[in-house]
């Protein structure tokens, strides 16, 4: 690093514009926020402080959102930094996945298909038709590498803007070399452990996007549906009538499951009905899940229509009709069972309608056989569905990888747990999401996706005479290979001709889950494959800074891998920051489509004002979008150009601080010091910029009205401005470190006018240093007097006066100790009150000022 030009001393008219042109490049070019690989290799552990930053989702545009919780990690870098620590904190992107996917598809107008090969000349179109054009794997991809490419650039301009003193040397991709190296070596020592395991089961599925979708990601949301009375026949002819808001799935009914404690169902419990239009014989069950007050008591059991029905097939044993594909429409054969002449030509009006056409068509049909009861009944129910999805969940079976996480190991759970209360977590409640997440697990995570720009599964499968994959016998790559990308590059022993043949060998075609790569950011920032040793150093790093919605999904995952992996916790520290708020108090998100794009708050506020918003919000707080706290952060910024230029005006003195009212400010300065220290050791930005102002607008407002005449040598003698100018100065000094986390552009200004190198590599102030010599315990002094010049302006005010109007006398009146301590602030009073007499009356009760004309 190399430090900034010597002090330019202040010009004639400071304004806050372009200030952010000016500093990003200086900074960029003297590297002040470098991170010293060397160093960090031999100095002790305490003196590196490493971030593991969350890399935002490359998929269009950053929000205010982002602007809001990445503004809250850099206070706490540039706050470290300025302790004396070597801080670690890269910038990652995080490209692979769904969301570059779904971007890519939408900007290009094009779609993935496997099967087509590769073209070399392929150009997108110029504009996106209707219809998505197919492309080949290998050509989607260099579609998303280039979209990812432009938008990365995007991203780190905008941080550049807001000043987030990134080293941007260590920025890293998801989708890079070493990140895919990483998740795959990783994955292949779950393998190894035992830990990932290959399963055919029921998996929740996204029918837009064909892909499997894991617990984390769901989310239920409100949709309207309705119950729909059937009846089954028992063997005597009676009808046991049952409700659902699926009718579709009857071809799918495997059972009839009924609490095992309602009476109504006991004597059929071990009996069979049969199925209303399909005619199919299932059994009646008892199970605990069943509702006695829900519908009529008695449930059908589907394949899979629900998360209920996996668990009533897997512990009752059931047997599987599917009828649902990937496509998320009807198969075109009917399941086993359904062989009855009707039947099948009721499932023939089905085949290959959507789920949706598939209930209107079946409800016609049991509206026409005299099979529905009544009328469906309106009701409005969670349904799940994929977080980034838009049609609801279907559940077919499918063979993916899975990663053991406690849900199905209560020992392994109970680790996890642990791992929680062993984290320090800011604000502490948040740790109660996390105990949640992990007490609610009811499955392994789910980790293969079937996509395509993603890191892929790194395993080959041998294929026997017929040219079908063991599965059970994986073909794992040699570590020093990694990455490996099983579509196109071949296993060890094999040969590129042997490729989907007999006794050859296939790539298994699926990619890893996004979380599976962005849970081990850790590794993938410190370099642990590229480079070890500094890795060693810098893991378990100090601090994860996430928003609470992700605690079930990035903080989860990332202290599973490295609990699982190294046997620790990836790091010490958590900060938990809020969700940004809209006018209806609903979150901002892009896909609500009620986001805010930064750039135009940048352009008409400023930074600095931005990041004073984004700072006085309380770690862990839902906050509301205001640009008003941005105009008072705005004014908060001009005021320290102003106050900067006025007490840079007097030449520095070194003098001794000796009167009383100096003193006291310096009191009152020790202890925000203090206050402001503590804070942002807790992680908790908004107090220490909260104690910071208001010293501050004190010290504007109070202090340098009082003193401003003896500064200027109005009065007092030699000693007594000097002590003025020292205090000033100090007091200076200290705010501009003090406000340098959250406000940097402005205080990086005012420092340059007077100090060498940058104030972001200044020392952060200590209480001793901010004291002065001799300095008063409570500044009570100050307070005494700011209170009685309070009183003066106000009596001054209601006369209609100027500030500037001379007054005859002031007479102060309260307890004789506050007299004591206003005497030794008077002659500051009366000068900047243009006060001639101040005449002091012990009186009991509060102070109390009068003005005589």
């Amino acid at each position: 690093m190399t430090d900034t030009p010597r002090p330019q001393g202040a010009p004639d008219k400071p304004v806050l514009d372009g200030l952010e042109e000016k500093w990003s490049r200086r900074w960029d070019e003297s590297g002040v926020y470098a991170f010293d690989a060397d160093l960090a290799r031999t100095a002790p552990r305490d003196e590196l402080f490493a971030i593991d930053t969350p890399p935002p989702t490359v998929s269009g545009s950053l929000h205010v959102g982002h602007v809001f919780s990445y503004t809250h990690t850099d206070t706490v870098a540039r706050y470290q930094r300025m302790r004396g620590r070597n801080v670690f904190y890269p910038m990652g992107w995080d490209d692979n996945g769904l969301p570059t996917e779904r971007r890519v598809q939408h900007h290009y107008g094009v779609r993935c298909d496997p099967a087509l090969p590769h073209d070399p000349d392929f150009t997108p179109p110029a504009t996106p038709g209707k219809r998505q054009l197919p492309i080949s794997r290998e050509n989607f991809i260099e579609l998303c590498e280039r979209l990812t490419a432009r938008d990365e650039q995007a991203f780190e301009d905008l941080w550049r803007r807001l000043g987030l003193s990134v080293d941007w040397s260590r920025t890293y991709r998801t989708i890079g070399t070493q990140a895919r190296a990483t998740s795959q070596r990783a994955f292949l020592a779950d393998l190894a452990r035992g830990d990932a395991y290959l399963a055919e089961a029921p998996t929740l599925w996204d029918v837009t996007f064909r892909t499997a979708v894991a617990q984390a990601e769901l989310e239920d949301r409100e949709r309207p549906g309705a119950y729909h009375r059937i009846a089954f026949r028992t063997a005597d002819g009676s009808g046991v009538p049952v409700e659902t808001t699926r009718p579709e799935l009857l071809p799918a009914c495997v059972a009839l499951v009924a609490h095992p404690d309602d009476e109504r169902y006991r004597d059929l419990v071990g009996t069979t009905v049969r199925s209303p239009l399909f005619d199919v014989e299932v059994p009646v069950h008892a199970h605990r899940l069943a509702g006695p007050d829900k519908g009529t008591g008695i449930a059908m059991v589907c394949t899979f229509g629900d998360t209920t029905d996996v668990v009533w097939w897997r512990e009752l044993r059931l047997a599987t009709r599917p009828v649902i594909g990937w496509d998320g429409r009807f198969r075109a054969e009917p399941p086993s069972g359904v062989d009855a002449p009707d039947a099948v030509a009721a499932y023939a009006a089905l085949a290959g309608a959507t789920a949706h056409t598939a209930r209107e068509r079946t409800v016609e049909l049991l509206r026409g056989r005299g099979e529905l009861h009544g009328e469906p009944r309106p009701v409005t129910h969670a349904v799940k569905f994929f977080e980034k999805g838009d049609k609801p969940l279907e559940i077919v079976t499918t063979r993916q990888w899975y990663v053991r996480n406690g849900g199905r190991d209560e020992g392994r759970r109970d680790e996890l747990r642990a791992r929680g209360r062993e984290l320090v977590w800011h604000p502490p409640h948040m740790r109660v999401r996390y105990d949640h997440w992990v007490d609610g697990l009811n499955g392994d995570w789910l980790i293969s996706r079937q996509r395509f720009f993603g890191v892929p599964i790194p395993l080959w499968y041998p294929l026997d005479g017929d040219g079908t994959p063991d599965h059970t016998r994986p073909i794992v790559p040699d570590a020093a290979t990694l990455p490996v990308d099983p579509s196109a590059q071949t296993p060890p022993g094999y040969d590129a001709s042997q490729r989907g043949k007999p006794h050859g060998f296939t790539g298994d075609p699926d990619v890893m889950d996004t979380w599976a790569t962005s849970s081990l950011t850790p590794q993938i920032a410190g370099r642990q494959l590229a480079d070890p040793e500094l890795f060693a150093r810098l893991f378990p790093m100090d601090l994860r800074p996430q928003a609470h919605e992700i605690i079930r999904t990035w903080l989860f995952a990332t202290v599973l891998r490295a609990h699982t992996g190294h046997g620790t916790l990836p790091w010490r520290h958590t900060a938990i920051s809020g969700w940004i708020l809209d006018p209806d108090r609903k979150k901002m998100s892009k896909s609500k489509g009620n986001a805010v794009t930064p750039d135009d708050l940048l352009r008409t506020h400023g930074p600095d004002a931005v990041r004073h918003w984004a700072a006085s919000a309380r770690p862990g707080t839902d906050t509301a979008f205001d640009t008003g706290q941005m105009k008072i952060g705005r004014r908060l910024a001009t005021k320290l150009l102003n106050v900067g230029k006025f007490v840079l005006g007097f030449e520095a003195s070194g003098a001794a601080v000796t009167e009383p009212l100096d003193r006291a400010l310096l009191a009152d300065l020790a202890a925000t010091v203090e206050e402001a220290t503590a804070a942002f050791e807790d992680f908790d930005h908004a107090r220490a910029l909260s104690c910071a102002e208001t010293f501050f607008w004190r010290f504007c407002d109070d202090y340098v009205e009082l003193v401003k005449a003896r500064a200027y040598g109005d009065h007092g003698g030699t000693a007594a401005r000097d002590s003025a100018r020292e205090t000033l100065r100090t007091a200076l000094d200290t705010v501009l470190r003090l406000f340098a986390p959250v406000l940097p552009f402005v205080t990086e200004e005012v420092w340059s006018w007077y100090a060498p190198g940058s104030v972001h590599r200044a020392a952060w102030p200590s209480a001793a240093t901010a004291d002065g010599e001799e300095g008063d315990p409570d500044g009570s002094v100050l307070a005494t007097a700011a209170e009685v010049i309070a009183g003066v302006r106000k009596a001054k005010s209601l006369a209609r006066l100027s500030m500037r109007a001379e007054i005859a006398k002031v007479v102060v009146r309260g307890p004789r100790d506050v007299l004591d301590r206003f005497a030794l602030a008077a002659a500051d009073v009366r000068a900047a009150g243009r006060v001639g007499q101040v005449v002091l009356e012990v009186a009991d009760g509060a102070l109390a000022v009068e003005v005589l004309r």
